[in-house]
Parts: structure tokens; C-alpha cells; sequence
């Protein structure tokens, strides 16, 4: 095999990068993986209610190769989709990343960027900090051909380590859980720290259900609350700042709140969006009325806290279903110590998205009844 021409190579300068990404769903032991020309993705999911999904796209390596075999069947010759798609242990796969050493930063105990939403200070960084002895660290990927393993050799300093994790074939009916785009009722962008933040106060009293609630036209214009646990049930609310008019964006067909709780029409016809935002865009169908209300497994939405940890920013996406979207934008910022191309030129950007999408509890009263929309 080692002759042979693989299918797939590609090779990263930072192993971090591919560490701090897969962590975020790190939740299954075993994950979905995809090679296309344009990147990996990995698939993780569990009981079929809730799935995190990672695309490394190939700008995130300093070199990236996909050959298709010449011996692929018709119907992949006619539609030119030849993508090779097998299962692997995602566990294996990190503890593979961190032979070397590379440190979980979104570990409970260790520091984060969402611990506070006060920027970090690029001071305190220096060549003996972990984050930049990790710089010198390269990994590449291989795949020769349908059925083999997955190669992972990880190189530091002269020292190179060869792993090889066993592929399995995907199952056939693997679904992801489906985001209805053309029926999207509520899309919130916002810092992923306050997000971590109110998840996490929220998880102090223990609650079974986390409660979505998203207004464009009366207050709170959105609310996260936790119930249905031993404790009594808590509410984080993201209000609109006393005389703050930063987040105004022009809205014709929306209304606001005077002070006198009257709806009246702004002179500049702008709404109201809770201050943290850049993006409010909540619109229900009529039969919802003004207030957007779902309710999740709050130990699902658990398992995205090492995402809501590493990322910059996050879009919150609901579809008429209830199917929630939280897909986290993860920017490594490596503008003067990223990945080289080979023969000059630095990668514009290092940034993955890392999407997690959560079915809704169909019965609001109960938390252990979990719908599925798939079946």
C-alpha cells in the first residue's frame, strides 16, 4: 500500500487546529467521515436527536490532494460525485492528535475564551506558551483506497509518528437531522460567549428542558430558561440596553414597545434586538403568534459547550419544525504564524464551522419525551 498512489492527502502545520475542531464534537465515540475535492467532513450524532457536524475545508492545510481512483463505478463516472465515506472512532482520532501533547483547551477546568466576554490580551502570549510551541507541530492525512485505514502521521522536531485507525463502512441509512432552510423562522447571531455563559449559569440548577423564547415585538425579546429539575426553574434574559440604539436595523413591518407599554411605529421604522446581537430576525408563522417558543433536551445542548467554548461567534437557526441550528464559528487567527502554501503565500484565513443541530421535545411538560423527526 505504501507504493500505491493514496486517494487522499493532506497535510496541516498545526495539529491544534484539527484537534480544537474535532473536540467540539468529541460528545460520540465514533463519527461519520467524508472526503470530498473541497474538504473533510465529520459526522457525530447520537440517538438520532442530536449531531455535530465539522467541515475542515482544504484552506485550513498547507497542501490538500484528492484523486478519485479511474476504477470508480458508472453511476459515480456520470455524476462525477466519487466522495469515499466511512466511519471511524472519533476517540481514537483525538487521542491520535494528542500524542504530542496538545493540551484541551476547552476542558472544564482549563481557561477559554468564554469565561468572560472581555477580549484576551495578546501580551500574555509568548514562543514558550503551549499555543505557539504547537505551531512547529505538522500532520498529515492519507487514505490510499476504499476499505484501508486512515493514516495519521504527526511529525515535532525530527520525531514522526504513524497511526493507523480502522475504517468501517457507513451505515447506508445515516440521515442528517433535517434543517429546513426555506422555512427558517429565527436566525440570531451573537458572540458564542454570552451563549456559553447563559448555558452555563442555567446548568447550576440542574433542569431537564432548555426553553427557547425569541420576540421581534415585546420583551424579552429572547429568553433562555431551564426547568424540570430539582431545583427551581431559572431564566436568562438579553435585553435591549437604556437608550441604546446600536443594534436598530431598518425594519419597516416591525414594531416597538413605548414606555408606556403601547405598540407604536418608530419614526425611522426600526426594531428592537436584544443588545448582544448582530443579527435578531425572528418570524413566526400567524399560528405561533408573535413569540417563537421550543423546548430541547438541555443535556443535549450540553454536549455543544466545547464548541460554544472555542468559537468566535454563533448563529442560532429554528425552523418551522423546531429543528435548532447552532452553527459556531471557530477562527484560529493565525495571521502571522498560519499555514504557508508550499512555494510562498500565506492561507487567507483559518476558520471552521462547526454545525450542531438538536430535534425538539415534542411535549414540553415531559423532558423525557424526545420527538424524531427522522422516522
Amino acid at each position: 500500500m505504501a507504493d500505491a498512489e493514496p486517494i487522499f492527502t493532506a497535510v496541516s502545520s498545526n495539529a491544534h487546529h484539527l484537534y480544537t475542531s474535532l473536540q467540539c464534537i468529541g460528545f460520540a465515540p465514533k463519527a461519520t467521515v467524508q472526503i470530498t475535492s473541497d474538504g473533510i467532513r465529520f459526522s457525530a450524532e447520537e440517538s438520532r436527536v442530536v449531531q455535530g457536524l465539522v467541515f475542515l475545508d482544504k484552506a485550513l492545510f498547507t497542501s490538500y490532494t484528492f484523486n478519485p481512483p479511474n476504477t470508480r463505478n458508472e453511476e459515480d463516472q456520470e455524476n462525477n460525485s466519487y466522495n469515499p465515506c466511512f466511519v471511524v472512532s472519533l476517540s481514537a482520532l483525538l487521542e491520535t492528535l494528542k500524542i504530542f501533547g496538545v493540551n484541551d483547551s476547552s476542558a472544564p477546568n482549563a481557561p477559554n475564551r468564554a469565561t468572560s466576554v472581555q477580549p484576551s490580551n495578546p501580551a500574555t502570549s509568548s514562543a514558550f506558551t503551549t499555543p505557539a510551541l504547537l505551531l512547529d507541530r505538522s500532520c498529515t492525512l492519507q487514505y490510499f483506497q476504499d476499505g484501508s485505514p486512515l493514516s495519521i502521521t504527526l511529525t515535532e522536531t525530527g520525531v514522526k509518528t504513524t497511526c493507523e485507525l480502522t475504517t468501517y463502512e457507513a451505515d447506508g441509512g445515516e440521515m442528517d437531522i433535517p434543517l429546513q432552510r426555506d422555512a427558517i423562522i429565527m436566525k440570531i447571531i451573537m458572540r458564542s460567549a454570552w451563549l456559553h455563559n447563559a448555558v452555563t449559569e442555567l446548568g447550576a440548577t440542574s433542569p431537564t428542558a432548555l426553553k427557547i423564547s425569541a420576540s421581534a415585538q415585546e420583551e424579552p425579546f429572547l429568553a433562555l430558561s431551564g426547568s424540570g429539575g430539582p431545583f427551581s426553574e431559572s431564566t436568562v434574559e438579553f435585553s435591549v440596553e437604556q437608550g441604546s440604539s446600536t443594534n436598530a436595523a431598518p425594519q419597516p413591518y416591525h414594531k416597538v414597545l413605548a414606555d408606556d407599554g403601547t405598540s407604536r411605529a418608530r419614526a425611522k421604522r426600526a426594531k428592537l434586538a436584544p443588545t448582544v446581537t448582530e443579527t435578531f430576525l425572528v418570524s413566526p408563522p400567524s399560528s405561533m403568534g408573535s413569540r417563537i417558543t421550543q423546548s430541547y433536551r438541555f443535556a443535549l445542548i450540553q454536549k455543544a459547550t466545547r464548541a460554544m467554548a472555542a468559537a468566535n461567534k454563533v448563529s442560532i437557526r429554528g425552523d418551522r419544525q423546531g429543528v435548532l441550528s447552532l452553527q459556531f464559528m471557530i477562527d484560529f487567527d493565525n495571521g502571522a504564524t498560519g499555514n504557508v502554501r508550499p512555494g510562498g503565500g500565506s492561507i487567507c484565513s483559518a476558520v471552521t464551522f462547526v454545525d450542531f443541530r438538536f430535534v425538539p421535545l415534542l411535549d414540553e411538560e415531559d423532558g423525557e419525551g424526545v420527538g424524531n423527526l427522522l422516522e
